[in-house]
């Protein structure tokens, strides 16, 4: 390990108070879904290789992740990502201090591919293996890069809106001398935020990840010209997992729960489809998009009308004004001090907007990842391993993948 131990400010504290840090490299890797990642981070707070293996053309045909050809692909991809990574990094399998590995939740299969990968690794080169819990990889993607910003100083609690194609969680955020807690206040009930973009997206025949493509046509559309209302949750919760889903995880008993549910609004523009009887149109264009074999943005947007833009803004407009809505009522609950908002959805244009603006009319302070990493990446779980390297909190080789992983 380096000799070099940089100081760095105490933004846990919220006080100028300057603390030693320890010179640790950790090589992350990330394989929870449908993206092969691999980063190294010294110290937790400075990136010197990202680097991401996308697998959307694998999977855009239909629609969706196949968990099957997901695995597969990270175990085409897991030798050459991690061996850019430390290439980029100018660093070798030697000079890392320890090694950090996506636990859960995701995708048994994708999840075994990166922890069977790491566990070999660690093994062989006898050096501590870190497994990480990629919501709590998603909240640190938040703080990586607060650490090298100007605002290192964060007032607690925080709480964190975790929102991706699997998750729509919030979480109250707490740590103590590097050993950070988290207590669950709410979830989705059916399908996550990021669900509901791709399967909207399909349903309108506009491609795959439905995201991206519907931040972008909703720019050109009227948020007003379509009504439609978001489920309030009233009942207690039946939990369970959806077969198939990334886990559902409950909320702790205690105190209020401010839940998400996005089912009915999917089903709500299908009525809107039928109602209108948008579906020839639909189909055209989802032909004309086959045809073209990888369709631009421009593509997508030239073969949309009126009607169709205006439906995918209102549909963008509810959902992030619920989310909004939401975990702001949760903030003034529970009194926060600061507000993260992390996971692919985070990328979206009019959410950061929105959450800037009301939150900004609450006197909270609300603060993103850089899009590059919003979505899935080993920085952000190198980043989230390092207060548990300080902490020796290291695993042992019999470790499994836990699909249904929670965040405590």
């Amino acid at each position: 390990m380096s000799s070099v131990l940089p100081v760095v400010k105490n933004f846990a504290r919220g006080d100028d108070t300057a603390i030693i840090m320890p010179d640790a490299l950790i090589l992350g890797i990330e394989t929870s879904c449908d993206e092969t990642g691999a980063a190294v981070v010294r110290s937790g707070q400075e990136i010197l290789s990202n680097v991401v293996a996308s697998q959307i053309a694998t999977h855009q045909p239909y629609g969706g992740v196949v968990p099957e050809l997901a695995s597969r692909e990270h175990l085409r991809a897991i030798v050459p990502v991690v061996r850019q990574a430390l290439a980029e990094a100018g660093q070798t399998y030697a000079s890392v201090d320890a090694m950090a590995v996506t636990q859960g939740p995701g995708l048994a299969g994708a999840l075994l591919v990166g922890i069977s990968f790491a566990k070999a690794l660690a093994f062989a080169l006898e050096k501590p293996l870190i497994a990480v819990n990629h919501l709590e990889g998603h909240i640190h993607a938040v703080l990586l890069e607060q650490r090298l910003g100007e605002n290192a100083d964060l007032q607690f609690p925080v709480l964190a809106l975790v929102v991706s194609g699997g998750h729509t969680h919030l979480y109250l955020a707490q740590v103590h001398e590097n050993l950070w807690t988290y207590r669950n206040i709410g979830h989705t009930r059916d399908d996550a935020a990021g669900e509901a973009f791709d399967k909207v997206a399909k349903l309108l025949g506009l491609g795959y990840p439905g995201g991206p493509i519907i931040d972008e046509l909703a720019l050109h559309g009227d948020p007003r010209a379509v009504k439609f209302q978001i489920s309030q949750i009233k009942h207690p919760d039946r939990y369970h997992q959806k077969p198939g889903h990334h886990a559902q995880v409950p909320p702790e008993e205690d105190g209020p729960h401010f839940d998400f549910s996005y089912s009915g609004i999917k089903t709500a523009v299908l009525r809107h489809v039928e109602t209108q009887n948008l579906k020839p149109a639909i189909e055209i264009r989802r032909q004309a998009l086959a045809g073209i074999g990888k369709p631009t943005l421009e593509d997508i947007r030239g073969l949309c009308d009126r009607q169709t833009l205006n439906l995918v803004a209102s549909f963008q407009r509810s959902m992030v004004n619920d989310l909004v809505m939401k975990t702001l009522a949760a903030a003034r609950e529970y009194d926060v001090r600061t507000l993260f908002v992390s996971g692919g959805v985070a990328a979206n244009r009019e959410l950061r907007a929105t959450f800037e603006r009301e939150a900004g009319m609450q006197g909270l302070p609300v603060f993103f990842p850089s899009r590059a990493l919003s979505t899935d990446n080993a920085a952000m779980i190198a980043a989230a391993a390092f207060p548990k390297f300080l902490r020796g909190e290291f695993v042992a080789m019999d470790f499994c993948a836990e699909a249904g992983m929670a965040l405590r």
